[in-house]
């Protein structure tokens, strides 16, 4: 069988988009709408709706190669790199590299894409990783596979060219993305065609000994970005991440002809779900903003404590509910206390109560 680049037509994509133009569509109006619903909310509430766009991004895309990531050392490493904290850095090495990704991705979208971008985007994600070649393209003269599953039932996907080929790849690549880019002499357009695209050209190189696919959803990142002129809000990785399996599949299946109108379809309706994803982290904020404001002077410290820790997971509620137990745990109260706060809390309706004695739990009331 030969893959995508032994063919004689590598790498000139072909695809059809009339069968998705009502999706791109609906994701114009969406994208749009989200824009609209971001402005309404406060400057700060703003800013919390980007970095938890981040955090839920770097964590994503982690999951996918299978790395868990502290949510709480991506949180501060993020803040930190905003200057919205200080002291020392999160002890975590690889959610300070995670964190440092998303800033700059977001912090350079009209730069043009380059080697030595590239590279420092690797250093970035490789941190505190085993001793590899780190910021350079892949020399070892095995094949290069990718494959998923756990060790000793890997799935074979695709292979990639081999290393030698590598350097000439990268700089058709680095060329062909810029050359799409708005304003470029082959601008494509469509800013989710061309973040397909990217991404599925990039991963059929697979340039790097390892974090290709964090590499490749940035470039997705930055190509949806591009075609903004703003950093595109949304956590692309979180939708791949829930629809695993079908991804490996697609992109697999994308790697033999150069004709890509299942992954571009495929790839379009997956930012198109993101888009909408991101509407409801939107709106989730200003609710959560909302509710802080109204009840600030009402509840005590622990019951703000606790309703922080609550919503810090944003639209899918915190895992299991809120028990005594758990109010326990995070606030040192005793058990009468924390029976008493949360009951406090339901009776003013800011949480409501599910099941009942020994295993009663609590979510917030949206």
């Amino acid at each position: 069988m030969l893959y995508n680049w032994q063919q004689i037509d590598w790498p000139e994509f072909r695809y059809d988009l009339s069968g998705i133009e009502e999706t791109l569509l609906k994701l114009a109006e969406r994208t749009g709408h989200a824009s609209g619903l971001l402005k309404g909310l406060a400057a700060d509430a703003q800013m919390e709706t980007t970095i938890e766009m981040m955090v839920v991004e770097a964590l994503k895309t982690s999951a996918i190669e299978g790395e868990l990531l502290s949510r709480k050392d991506v949180m501060s490493s993020i803040r930190r790199n905003l200057g919205m904290e200080t002291g020392p850095p999160a002890g975590d090495k690889k959610a300070q590299g995670a964190a440092a990704l998303m800033i700059d991705v977001r912090k350079n979208i009209d730069a043009p894409l380059s080697e030595e971008t590239l590279f420092a985007w690797h250093r970035m994600i490789m941190a505190g990783h085993r001793r590899m070649a780190v910021g350079q393209w892949r020399t070892h003269a095995e094949p290069m596979q990718v494959v998923s599953g756990p060790i000793g039932h890997e799935r074979v996907h695709f292979e990639a060219p081999p290393s030698s080929q590598i350097p000439m790849e990268m700089t058709r690549f680095i060329q062909w993305f810029n050359d799409t880019a708005p304003g470029g002499t082959q601008e494509i357009r469509k800013a989710a065609v061309r973040s397909a695209i990217a991404h599925l050209y990039f991963e059929s190189i697979h340039p790097f000994e390892d974090g290709n696919g964090r590499i490749g959803r940035a470039l997705s990142e930055k190509a949806l970005s591009q075609g903004l002129g703003r950093p595109a809000l949304l956590s692309l990785s979180r939708t791949i991440e829930s629809n695993r399996k079908q991804y490996y599949q697609v992109l697999q299946e994308a790697q033999q002809p150069n004709e890509i109108t299942s992954w571009v379809t495929w790839f379009v309706n997956m930012v198109l779900e993101a888009q909408i994803q991101a509407e409801e982290q939107i709106e989730f904020t200003l609710k959560k903003t909302q509710l802080f404001d109204r009840w600030r002077d009402q509840l005590n410290d622990r019951q703000m404590q606790i309703l922080r820790r609550m919503l810090d997971e944003g639209p899918t509620g915190f895992e299991g509910g809120m028990s005594a137990k758990k109010y326990m745990t995070i606030t040192g109260a005793s058990k009468a206390t924390a029976t008493r706060d949360l009951q406090d809390l339901a009776d003013k309706g800011i949480v409501v109560p599910a099941g009942g004695g020994r295993s009663i739990h609590y979510k917030v009331n949206q």
